[in-house]
């Protein structure tokens, strides 16, 4: 499933920045179908909601908010 959002959020954007004019739309075509850079945002947005998850629960027991 967050192969299909990742995916949908480079093509959305790719356009937008095709739409600038700062990638040409041959380049936002590739920009957006590019595997190595789909799981490279993956692996991203894995770290970054373990991240947030980790912090949260540091704050958590900090302001005893967890038993």
């Amino acid at each position: 499933m967050t192969s299909v959002i990742i995916r949908i959020l480079l093509r959305y954007g790719a356009g937008f920045l095709a739409a600038k004019g700062i990638l040409s739309a041959e380049d936002g075509a590739g920009f957006a179908d590019d595997p190595d850079l789909q799981m490279l945002l993956e692996t991203g947005a894995a770290l970054a909601i373990g991240s947030a998850v980790e912090g949260w629960y540091w704050l958590a027991r900090k302001f005893g908010w967890a038993k």
